[in-house]
């Protein structure tokens, strides 16, 4: 007797990085997902189908990291990162075999198969991974939603216009790439903000006063967005646990700065996870946004590198690898050995771990969801969103966990799989609620984001988006709109607008994972955004541009040239205002 439902989200990401540096950061990012996680998800996938199952699983690719993925530049960048990847295993291989190291050899051995095995698969899909995606969409065993545009902060943009350009260029972009509309979309960060009179965190054009904003959840009304996915403090309050906080000790040192002011919410016990509620913060009378909950209880089993499954001793070790090919022969061993006490990687005693904590996983959906039933009498949801690199690249046999669960789960007699969207169809549901405004950082809040290390980005990209908006506006209202130099100016403008605002940079600097090169990208961003800008007043006022300055404006588009259709009227005004 089916008592609920199960519904797995990923949310696939990663800030742009093509033509921005390779290693250690850059284009090895986007290829190390590529290979790991991207790539093996679609193979899990398909290998279910072929085995005569019916898996469901809902996964978010961000715009940005479509565009990526369809770059002619990535997929010859990929092709030679993973010959690269097979000639680094086989010289491993020849150096521990002459040692007499076994266990080494044996894993260089699988490196150098596994990147072979990769290479052909991605020949074999054309390279063309996101028709690989497509494909398994339009058989009805994936559900693609959407994402903000480059992934930014909604909450704290300072500008309407800049949240409505995130949204539409985003469901504009999937239907490029999908040949249909978002049903869904994750929140960047999952990040929400209502309605109400916004105070900017910095000045502004030396002010900081208030100014009434539009909630978050208007934006995807507007735009045909039936749902999006929050954490669980936001339902119901009680203390929130961020997913990341264990996986980076600055955050830890972070939060300690913050944690003195956190009060959590009182929780309320009339709302649940199970449930799915509408959430409307606009008095016009728009269509509600549905909202999905994070499960508190399972997500830790996953998330959670120290006292979840991929902190099991057995599966492969994510940070110690071997120079200079950057292979990893090391396994967990356990969360508290450092680098010098890691032990040899042995692959079966890994895929041994896979069914146990899958089995356990499966189990804990089905207790959740049985105990729901017996108190509600309601065929109740869990929804278990988490990052998709968490599964291949941050965790190495995730995505073999992955369709482990998806099987195990479809032969249940307790519990279905289900799409989000076909879940939402199925319970219709009416309760409209007001949820407060946060995200899934500790504490449900921003400091993540926004504290001493970072204020200093928000006040560029505050500035950034007022210049925009007023040569947008211009831009629209005056007889230059027919000048077609001018627009294309306008559009990179845009471009490096949106590229500057994406939360990757603000995560990086505080999680200290990449701190150089995230203020690196803010500091050219915002460069190339002010050099644009003065092209564009000079167009404005009929003054004539040099040639050095086509030249850099020819430099810029050819290396941020994502976003094809994105259009200048968006930052001009907002479609429907407060």
């Amino acid at each position: 007797m089916n008592k609920g439902y199960f519904a797995f989200v990923l949310h696939g990401h990663l800030p742009y990085v093509l033509a921005h540096g390779r290693w250690p950061h850059g284009m090895d990012w986007l290829s190390e997902a590529a290979a790991e996680t991207y790539l093996p998800i679609i193979q899990v996938l398909n290998e279910l189908i072929e085995e005569g199952n019916q898996p469901k699983l809902t996964m978010g690719l961000s715009p940005v990291l479509c565009e990526q993925l369809a770059d002619d530049s990535f997929k010859e960048e990929f092709v030679d990162y993973l010959n690269q990847k097979i000639e680094a295993a086989q010289q491993d291989s020849e150096e521990f075999y002459k040692y007499s190291q076994k266990q080494m050899l044996e894993n260089s051995r699988f490196w150098e198969s596994f990147y072979g095995d990769t290479l052909k698969y991605f020949n074999a899909i054309d390279r063309n991974i996101i028709a690989a995606f497509k494909e398994l969409q339009d058989k009805g065993v994936l559900e693609i939603i959407t994402c903000g545009a480059t992934h930014g902060y909604y909450p704290l943009l300072s500008r309407d216009e800049s949240l409505q350009a995130q949204t539409k260029m985003a469901v504009k972009n999937y239907k490029k790439h999908f040949h249909c509309s978002p049903k869904g979309q994750w929140l960047p960060e999952c990040a929400y903000r209502p309605r109400y009179r916004w105070t900017p965190p910095v000045p502004i054009d030396g002010k900081q006063e208030g100014y009434d904003r539009k909630g978050v959840d208007e934006f995807l009304t507007e735009n045909g967005i039936d749902y999006f996915i929050i954490d669980a403090a936001l339902l119901k309050g009680g203390k929130s646990v961020g997913v990341y906080i264990d996986r980076f000790e600055a955050l830890k040192l972070l939060w300690g700065q913050f944690e003195k002011y956190y009060q959590p919410r009182e929780e309320d016990f009339t709302k649940t996870p199970r449930e799915v509620y509408l959430v409307s913060s606009s008095p016009e009378g728009k269509k509600p946004t549905a909202i999905f909950t994070r499960d508190p209880e399972t997500g830790l089993l996953v998330w959670s590198g120290e006292h979840g499954y991929p902190g099991d001793g057995n599966y492969l070790d994510f940070h110690k690898k071997r120079f200079p090919g950057g292979h990893r022969y090391w396994a967990v061993t356990s969360s508290k050995a450092d680098l010098a006490d890691k032990v040899e990687y042995h692959r079966e005693s890994a895929l041994a771990r896979i069914p146990e904590n899958a089995a356990h996983f499966v189990g804990k959906i089905e207790e959740i969801i049985s105990d729901y039933y017996k108190s509600s009498e309601k065929e109740g949801i869990l929804v278990a969103p988490y990052d998709a690199e968490l599964f291949g690249h941050w965790w190495f046999e995730g995505p073999l966990f992955l369709k482990q669960v998806l099987k195990s789960v479809a032969a249940s007699d307790t519990v279905s799989l289900t799409f989000l969207s076909e879940h939402l169809e199925r319970v219709k549901p009416t309760k409209i609620i007001s949820i407060p405004e946060g995200s899934w950082g500790q504490g449900n809040h921003h400091f993540i984001w926004l504290n001493e290390h970072t204020e200093w980005t928000w006040k560029h990209i505050y500035e950034c988006e007022s210049v925009m908006c007023e040569l947008a506006n211009r831009w629209v209202n005056s007889p230059d709109k027919q000048d077609h130099e001018l627009e294309d100016i306008l559009k990179q403008l845009a471009r490096e607008l949106m590229l500057l605002s994406a939360s990757d940079w603000q995560f990086l600097i505080s999680t200290w994972a990449a701190r150089d090169y995230a203020e690196l990208r803010i500091t050219e961003h915002y460069e190339d955004f002010k050099k644009l800008a003065k092209m564009a007043e000079k167009k404005f006022a009929g003054q004539n541009i040099e040639p050095g300055e086509w030249q850099f404006f020819a430099d810029c588009r050819e290396r941020d040239h994502l976003f094809e259709g994105i259009e200048i009227e968006w930052f001009a005004r907002v479609e429907y205002p407060v």
